[in-house]
């Protein structure tokens, strides 16, 4: 709340340089506020009786702004990356596989690994499942099962994390 909206009969008032100027009326730090050319702004509405502060309302915004702005630069988006496994797959192939999930787990981000299934190999899947327990056998150094593996219509999958 800025200025004509704060209702309340007291509050006290902080001045623009910081300093507490006391417990007074709305009305008296409304008067203070525009003497000063700023903007009265209740701080803190849940206080007895609520802390007001006199400061420039444009500028308090924008700082406010620009702080979340910050704040949103230092967040990180895990992004889950995807690698995709065949149950005919070579060792140099696999190696291949590996080393990239290796990349995209030490960058952060997670790894759905994937083995399709095409046409007869679906007769196979329990003797392919030893390949996804070998991809995060080898990752595990760096990366922890999230998900197990697991049969999804055509293709068996996991999630590999970064181990904590």
């Amino acid at each position: 709340m800025i200025n004509e909206q704060i209702r309340d009969r007291e509050i006290r008032l902080i001045g623009a340089d910081g300093e507490q100027l006391g417990i007074m009326s709305a009305r008296e730090a409304m008067k203070i506020a525009q003497e000063a050319e700023l903007d009265l702004v209740k701080i803190a509405p849940m206080a007895k009786p609520p802390v007001c502060k006199i400061i420039d309302y444009g500028k308090y915004k924008y700082e406010q702004t620009r702080k979340e702005k910050e704040a949103r630069k230092k967040q990180k988006t895990v992004e889950i990356k995807e690698v995709r496994l065949s149950p005919n797959i070579d060792t140099n192939d696999l190696n291949t596989k590996i080393n990239n999930a290796r990349k995209f787990i030490s960058k952060g981000n997670k790894v759905k690994v994937t083995l399709r299934f095409r046409g007869r190999e679906m007769a196979h899947v329990q003797q392919s499942r030893h390949i996804l327990d070998d991809f995060a056998e080898t990752l595990a150094d760096i990366a922890v099962v999230e998900k197990p593996a697991k049969m999804e219509g055509r293709a068996m999958s996991m999630v590999l994390t970064e181990k904590r």
